[in-house]
């Protein structure tokens, strides 16, 4: 059962949705410049509070960089972990670029599973790649994959089926305002089990979650290096707002 709470927050974000979605095909809106109450939880020049497989990880010019080339190459999905608390309610806000061919995406209220790895997450994952085939969905790496496409406002009910409620907007629309070889901005919202993410300004995809077994409400942050072909990946000005 909704809480008058979650009714209205439900209700205030899909109206920013539907705003957004109004706009031409294509258009990009502005990119949030409110930063009050966010703490930097990347220090710029070192791995400070970050813990990953150490050969593929390195910060330069400012970012945390996460690398594979084709001597260097990973048999598990590996991810660089954030040892300075958890993430339960939530804000994310964070720059990325990616290469083509090249997956990605931010871990959030997650949980180790160190049988599998020592840098291994399972959980809630935005998700970035280079040809933008996949940003800016919700995915739940080890768990129940795809939660809501691009362009997808979802219930996931008991069971993890979810079911479509609205849209923020066509999904190819949407990936008109996602940069690619660029610097892109990611905004993740995480407010009890209504879950938002948004890139550059645009609501990507959103989720309430009404699944009791497979939700989380706390976790681990982390970033992702995919395996596969040779890709690099970059985050700057990580920003934190615990809600």
């Amino acid at each position: 059962m909704f809480t008058r709470f979650t009714n209205a927050l439900v209700i205030s974000v899909f109206a920013a949705t539907l705003a957004a979605a109004a706009q031409a095909p294509g258009r990009r809106a502005p990119v949030p410049d409110d930063n009050a109450g966010f703490v930097a939880i990347f220090d710029g020049k070192t791995l400070n509070n970050w813990d990953g497989e150490p050969g593929f990880w390195r910060v330069e010019d400012g970012a945390i960089v996460g690398q594979t080339t084709p001597e260097k190459q990973l048999k598990l999905n590996t991810f660089i972990i954030w040892r300075g608390g958890t993430t339960a309610d939530f804000e994310l806000r964070a720059e990325y670029r990616i290469t083509d061919p090249g997956n990605s995406g931010v871990q959030y209220r997650s949980v180790a599973l160190p049988d599998a790895g020592k840098w291994v997450l399972k959980g809630y994952q935005a998700d970035i790649d280079g040809q933008n085939n996949f940003t800016g969905m919700l995915y739940e790496e080890r768990a129940r994959g795809f939660v809501a496409q691009r362009g997808q406002f979802v219930r996931m009910t008991e069971g993890g089926t979810p079911k479509l409620i609205g849209s923020p907007g066509e999904a190819d629309a949407l990936k008109s305002a996602i940069k690619t070889g660029d610097w892109n901005q990611i905004h993740i919202i995480a407010r009890g089990i209504v879950i938002t993410q948004v890139i550059n300004g645009r609501v990507m995809s959103m989720c309430i979650d009404e699944d009791p077994k497979g939700r989380a409400m706390e976790g681990l942050l982390g970033l992702q290096l995919h395996q596969g072909p040779p890709m690099k990946v970059e985050f700057r000005n990580i920003l934190l707002k615990k809600l």
